[in-house]
């Protein structure tokens, strides 16, 4: 089993596929649907004040745990965390599964200290493919234009300043979640909810992260074989119930880098040659 601390001497740094082996963590504020309904969907109705604060505090939780390595795209009672998987590596697995682990579990207290009944989490891994944003590159060709014209003196400092404040995207996509069957997956189990065997406020992980047996780190509940049949996918999910202290010789044990999910959700051995051979031109 490989430890963080073992890289991949199959895949260069620098290697880079059409096609990346993501992370997607799919969050959904159980029960939010119900409150709002209750006000009839008007904001001034004295019942959606406690609907409308309890959105707030999820907002800032989420927003609490973003940065770099783990951004998130919050939608109204949802929201979704992303991250690309190392080749070489399983730091970035497990990095991303602890940081969405103390995610889940923020959201808890605070949804516990209200009386109220929490989140769903789903963690699930699958392919991505590139994309570009296109949003950004307008954005951007639009900021470059402003700064040219304040060096030539066609505007003042003050005059830059407040035409660089209203710049709007009319459009904008995240790219990392276009074409994403992480993301895919994670939704659609999280949606399936007890009809899929995924029930209550439960930290849902797709087994594939894992070396099998599971590690000895991990402390799960009984695994759930989830699938939807229009869309054909299938999943093993488990609840993770804790991860006790457990001392790490050389990183995390048991914990799969972004080849060896690739390798077990295509069961292909080989499926580095059909990455290398996807970035060929035809």
């Amino acid at each position: 089993m490989k430890s963080s601390a073992t890289r991949n001497p199959l895949v260069r740094k620098s290697a880079s596929f059409p096609f990346q082996i993501a992370v997607v963590c799919w969050i959904d504020l159980l029960g939010y649907g119900a409150m709002i309904a209750e006000a009839g969907f008007n904001p001034l109705h004295p019942k959606a004040a406690a609907a409308m604060q309890r959105l707030r505090r999820f907002h800032e939780v989420v927003a609490s745990h973003s940065f770099r390595l783990f951004p998130t795209l919050v939608m109204n009672d949802g929201a979704a965390a992303y991250r690309d998987l190392s080749l070489r590596s399983c730091e970035n697995t497990y990095d991303f599964l602890m940081r969405a682990w103390k995610l889940f579990n923020h959201i808890k207290d605070v949804e516990n200290a209200q009386g109220l009944p929490g989140a769903r989490v789903v963690l699930a891994t699958g392919f991505r493919m590139r994309g570009r944003r296109a949003g950004m590159d307008a954005t951007a060709s639009h900021f470059s234009l402003l700064m040219r014209r304040f060096q030539k003196g066609d505007l003042s400092a003050e005059q830059a300043i407040r035409e660089a404040a209203r710049i709007r995207q009319p459009s904008d996509i995240v790219p990392q979640l276009q074409a994403n069957f992480a993301f895919s997956k994670a939704y659609v189990a999280e949606s399936s909810g007890s009809r899929g065997g995924l029930r209550g406020a439960n930290f849902f992980v797709d087994l594939t992260i894992f070396d099998t047996p599971t590690p000895p780190w991990v402390i799960k509940g009984k695994t759930v074989r989830w699938s939807n049949e229009r869309l054909h996918m299938e999943a093993s999910f488990a609840p993770i119930l804790a991860f006790p202290p457990y001392k790490h010789l050389g990183g995390p044990i048991g914990i799969r880098d972004g080849l060896q999910i690739a390798q077990e959700l295509t069961q292909d051995p080989d499926v580095l040659k059909a990455l290398r051979a996807a970035r060929k031109p035809a």
